[in-house]
């Protein structure tokens, strides 16, 4: 049946192969580069991009793409992502396949060796400060590269729960002053 729509037994094999193959290359390489690999796409991202899904899809597809080979492919993909949709409800999973989140700046201090560890720049900071309306360092408690690869703000003013920064690469960098008082327990 493969055969008559252009795919033979072991093209087929070779398909759904390469797919599995260059998923976790692809998830590996992200994994090394660091998360912000692919958040916030510049044009020059983009273009990257694009020409690294060529590269991929050709791969995947081999010298004769057909239809069949291509929804065999897209089908691979698919599922995988979903598998590691599901992974990611495991604490191992998660770990496995996410980037942890660092901390860039604590108060109005950028954290220097976790900006070189995720390759942001001051600049990008700056960006971003701006995005959420920072007119001030002062008026920053923490920013933050989240395990997606985007940045967030916290700002100064209201106390900062343990439970927002706990696997926050960096967070014990952070002034007691922008932590939040433990709530007392009330008496009986």
């Amino acid at each position: 049946m493969w055969y008559d729509l252009g795919l033979t037994w072991a093209d087929a094999a070779r398909v759904v192969f390469s797919a599995i193959a260059l998923y976790a290359l692809v998830l590996g390489l992200i994994r090394i580069m660091g998360q912000r690999t692919m958040a916030s796409l510049s044009s020059f991202d983009l273009a990257a991009a694009v020409a690294l899904g060529a590269v991929v899809g050709r791969a995947i597809l081999g010298y004769t793409p057909t239809l069949v080979a291509g929804a065999l492919g897209l089908i691979t993909l698919l599922v995988l992502q979903a598998l590691t949709g599901q992974l990611r409800r495991y604490r191992r999973g998660l770990a496995m396949v996410n980037n942890k989140a660092y901390l860039l700046m604590a108060g109005n201090v950028t954290v220097a060796s976790n900006l070189r560890r995720t390759h942001v720049s001051e600049n990008e900071i700056i960006a971003r400060l701006r995005l959420a309306g920072i007119r001030s360092r002062e008026e920053v408690a923490c920013v933050i590269l989240e395990s997606t690869g985007e940045i967030s703000v916290l700002r100064a003013g209201i106390g900062i729960e343990p439970e927002f920064l706990r696997n926050v690469k960096g967070a014990e960098l952070l002034p007691d002053s922008f932590w939040a008082e433990p709530a007392e327990a009330p008496e009986h």
